[in-house]
């Protein structure tokens, strides 16, 4: 009888560990599920925010022009909307305008423009690298910002302030053939001039005399055996398509970095595109510009 009794009691604790076991079970189960639809709502909203467009618009005496900023570009899009919104353009001038080529402003110190003066120079203090893709092209309309040459920018950083919107115009394919057969030369010239400074350098570490001509043979001869391995300057088909079609600046390419597009108010940049300037591009009546931030 003892026997019986005592196991009903172990029978009674067992399942009541199994209920309580299983009801901790559930209990953790529902955390979990809980902790995970909250990481999932909270990833689809960061998804939303990441794909949002930006907007921009610049004022001027012509009238407004309205910019969508690329989110493939973040650190760009991200810094004109900062300056945008502190007001750091408000007041600035076109200082650079060149018809069929492009509409050039930024520079923080031409909001006290004196008459007669080149500028041009300043900008926000600081660069942001390179952000170039491939899908965003130098079209009619494109913002695009300034920097300096690859002399002493050989990573193409932008400038911090100095933007760009591309006038441009529509190429033929015959006009594109001519202009890679120009990009090659251009890249063979200076593939020349590296492997000829490196000889010089080299024959000068040998002997202060240096026989030009024999430099100059070495330097031809290295050339001509890496340059069918050096990768050229090929537009393709897109690219093709869009300037042919489009227009824009084809040469700037992987250069400088395309940030956003004109959407609204080309007009206002034909406009500009084509007032009179003086020997620097700069337009001989100022043209003064804000720049607001569309919420």
């Amino acid at each position: 009888m003892l026997l019986v009794f005592s196991l009903i009691i172990f029978l009674q604790t067992y399942f009541e560990v199994l209920v309580f076991k299983n009801l901790l079970k559930q209990f953790f189960m529902k955390i979990i599920r809980i902790i995970a639809i909250l990481f999932l709502v909270s990833l689809l909203s960061c998804s939303r925010n990441n794909n949002e467009l930006s907007f921009i618009k610049i004022s001027t005496e012509y009238g407004d022009i309205v910019l969508k900023l690329y989110n493939e570009t973040p650190k760009h899009r991200d810094n004109i909307l900062k300056l945008a919104d502190s007001s750091f353009f408000d007041n600035q001038i076109f200082h650079r305008v060149i018809q069929n080529f492009v509409v050039q402003g930024g520079d923080p110190s031409t909001k006290n423009a004196l008459p007669d003066s080149l500028y041009g120079e300043e900008d926000s203090g600081y660069l942001i690298d390179a952000e170039f893709n491939d899908s965003l092209l130098h079209k009619i309309g494109a913002l695009g910002m300034a920097r300096n040459g690859d002399d002493v920018n050989p990573e193409k950083k932008s400038s911090g302030s100095q933007f760009y919107i591309v006038k441009g115009k529509i190429f033929t394919n015959e006009q594109l053939d001519e202009l890679e057969k120009k990009k090659n030369s251009q890249l063979r010239s200076k593939l020349y001039k590296d492997i000829l400074t490196q000889k010089i350098l080299k024959h000068k570490t040998i002997s202060n005399k240096i026989d030009t001509v024999t430099v100059s043979l070495e330097a031809s001869i290295e050339l001509d055996s890496i340059w069918d391995s050096t990768p050229k300057f090929k537009l393709s088909p897109k690219q093709r398509s869009v300037y042919t079609t489009i227009g824009g600046l084809p040469h700037l390419d992987g250069n400088y970095t395309v940030l956003g597009e004109v959407i609204e108010g080309f007009g206002i940049v034909d406009q500009i595109s084509g007032v009179n300037t003086d020997k620097n591009d700069r337009p001989l009546k100022d043209i003064r510009f804000t720049v607001k931030v569309l919420k």
